[in-house]
């Protein structure tokens, strides 16, 4: 198996990583945009035991323009590819940042950036032999898009940034099962998981004091699991075989009592068609290139 994980030098993405390192049917590349952190990565999982079995890809995602290089790199590299995480994310900051494609860096890292991915890479999931599938770190957190202010110019703050770019997530999963399972449609899955408990990771390094404080209060209190737990337990998602992969897809699961279980969206707009084709057309013209939208009329004539 082949699993490609952004974000996977640290958090949930590096406990994937770390979990998956420990079986030698796995080959791993890692994305991220720091290559001291990534030779860190690298370096750390080879000394678990997959010393030859990982890379890493160097990519920010704060710009397009890296991401289309990823998707060349990729291609160069490899001839298939059997899964992919969507993980890398932006969690607290302290103002709004516009990057230099001009799109808020929330939106775009959370989400935008990872539409170009998952779509430059669907012809390398689709040539896999287990079942490609696209996995996506993804919460319930909010209902709908605030389509009046994508971009949050006029009222901006990271926990409603985040929450956008989650329900973005949300319905380009439901939007991509639904143009693959048009008849004749390749096999590839795509599936949302939220970790039961927040991960603890670096990204409380970063916030401010007072939210450490609480952090730590809640750790104390069970709230929290480590990279480590929450990556054993997604395992399964990534290396489980093709027929069980599918029944997976369209859905948004968590882990709950030893098994995986279906995460309720039914209030939720990522529910309607209307809404996920709108994001879907916005995404094709703010990734503003021919390759993107050759790939997504394929996907929509069902070619």
């Amino acid at each position: 198996m082949r699993v490609l994980i952004t974000g996977g030098t640290n958090g949930m993405g590096k406990g994937a990583a770390r979990a998956l390192a420990a079986r030698p049917d796995v080959e791993l590349i890692i994305l991220g945009r720091s290559q001291d952190n990534g030779d860190a990565t690298l370096a750390e999982l080879s000394a678990m035991g997959a010393a030859g079995r990982v890379s890493f890809v160097l990519c920010d995602l704060t710009r397009l323009r890296d991401v289309r290089v990823a998707i060349t790199e990729l291609h160069d590299r490899h001839s298939s590819l059997d899964a992919l995480f969507v993980n890398a994310g932006l969690g607290y900051r302290p103002e709004r940042v516009e990057t230099e494609d001009g799109l808020l860096e929330h939106f775009q890292v959370n989400y935008l950036s990872h539409f170009m991915l998952i779509l430059g890479l669907l012809d390398l999931l689709e040539a896999s032999d287990h079942g490609g599938r696209v996995v996506f770190n993804a919460t319930d957190f909010g209902t709908s898009l605030d389509w009046d202010d994508l971009q949050m110019t006029r009222k901006w703050g990271y926990e409603a940034a985040v929450v956008q770019g989650m329900v973005a997530k949300r319905m380009l999963i439901h939007h991509l099962h639904d143009l693959h399972r048009r008849e004749g449609g390749p096999d590839l899955s795509f599936f949302g998981f939220q970790v039961p408990k927040t991960v603890w990771s670096n990204q409380l390094a970063i916030i401010p004091a007072p939210m450490r404080i609480m952090a730590t209060v809640m750790k104390w209190f069970g709230r929290f699991i480590s990279i480590d737990a929450s990556g054993r337990m997604m395992v399964p998602l990534f290396v489980d075989g093709r027929e069980q992969t599918l029944v997976r897809s369209g859905r948004l699961l968590t882990w709950k009592n030893g098994v995986f279980e279906d995460v309720d969206e039914a209030s939720s707009d990522v529910l309607d068609p209307a809404q996920r084709q709108k994001l879907w057309e916005v995404s094709k013209n703010l990734c503003d290139d021919d390759g993107i939208r050759e790939i997504a009329m394929r996907l929509e004539s069902g070619a």
